[in-house]
């Protein structure tokens, strides 16, 4: 299939572009860095989806949201604004499924103010898709990671004091992979035809965490 990835560069995106070449499929990867994967079938647009002119594409069977920004000032623009801006462009009566990467802060607010809202957006707008895709007999689904183990989080990762907070906080003790995530969202948009409008919270344990006190 036919497979648009943004935030291909790097990261989570990074490790779905590849998923998916490893599966055989045809992708186009979108974001503001170049991209260090070759491979036949793969082409690679360098662009910011709020602010740039978005290539044309033809017949996507399925969009993967993932590009975003944390923390930035910009994050309502990028994050909601520009993925809203993608999947209008490319969405059409080829497309199979769409799956927006958001987060577990949309669910907990516990994270930086404005990415947590605008990742809480993606799920709204998420739903608002799978209600106008459906009669095409497409899905649109949103995954929730918690924390991923990417250089994204770096700082909290590297430094013993925080990462042993964030554990006590985690049930699983443990992060996810960007390959684990990856792996979820091949699910999601491929093997998955029944599931849509519903966010997928994939954050070890973490949200759920509570204490009894007697």
């Amino acid at each position: 299939m036919k497979v648009l990835i943004t935030g291909a560069s790097g990261g989570i995106g990074k490790a779905i572009v590849e998923k998916f070449l490893s599966c055989g499929h045809i992708v186009t990867g979108l974001d503001i860095l170049p991209s260090c994967v070759n491979h036949n079938n793969y082409r690679h647009f360098v662009a910011d989806i709020f602010c740039d002119e978005l290539p044309a594409l033809d017949g996507q069977e399925i969009i993967i949201n993932n590009a975003g920004v944390q923390d930035s000032g910009r994050d309502i623009d990028v994050n909601l604004k520009g993925t809203i801006k993608v999947t209008e462009k490319y969405i059409s009566p080829s497309v199979k499924s769409i799956v927006f990467i958001a987060s577990a802060s949309a669910t907990t607010g516990a994270e930086f103010p404005e990415y947590a809202a605008s990742k809480g957006g993606m799920i709204s707008y998420m739903k608002n898709v799978a209600l106008r895709v459906a009669k095409w007999g497409a899905t649109a689904n949103s995954i929730s990671p918690g924390g991923v183990t990417t250089e994204i989080n770096r700082h909290v990762m590297d430094d013993k004091t925080l990462w042993n907070r964030i554990m006590t906080l985690t049930p699983l003790k443990k992060w996810a992979s960007a390959e684990e995530i990856a792996e979820w969202v091949y699910f999601v948009s491929v093997i998955n035809k029944s599931m849509t409008a519903q966010d997928i919270l994939i954050d070890n344990g973490e949200s759920s965490n509570s204490e009894f006190v007697w």
